[in-house]
């Protein structure tokens, strides 16, 4: 499980930059990328989250000095998130990665048919 750490810096920028340029988290990218290197779905899922928090905050950083940021709306969102977040947690344990694996999958595709048809 694990890869060279060389590896692992080498995802983290390419994760920082999707993240930071679309705004749709990291996970995205590097929940799949940690599966490839044999993590488990939860592991996966929980070393993403702390990934992401590094990430976001040095996105935040940069999108504040571009007067990017909505402060109320993102810490209402945050309010939300915090409530869900624990209802996932709990969620994901009770899933093989197998299955992860597809659900992922298909939450991915739909996400991105929706982008591609979208008007």
């Amino acid at each position: 499980m694990g890869g060279p750490t060389w590896m692992l810096v080498l995802f983290g920028v390419g994760v920082g930059i999707g993240a930071a340029f679309s705004g749709l988290g990291g996970g995205f990218l590097m929940v799949p990328l940690l599966l490839l290197l044999g993590y488990s779905a939860q592991k996966s899922v929980g070393t993403s989250f702390l990934a992401i928090v590094v990430i976001s905050i040095s996105a935040l950083v940069a999108h504040n000095k571009l007067a990017n940021v909505d402060y109320r709306a993102g810490i209402l969102l945050g309010i939300g998130g915090i409530v869900g977040a624990q209802i996932g947690a709990r969620l994901v344990e009770g899933i093989s990665t197998a299955s992860f694996r597809k659900v992922f999958s298909l939450i991915l595709l739909g996400l991105a048919g929706y982008l591609f048809f979208r008007r």
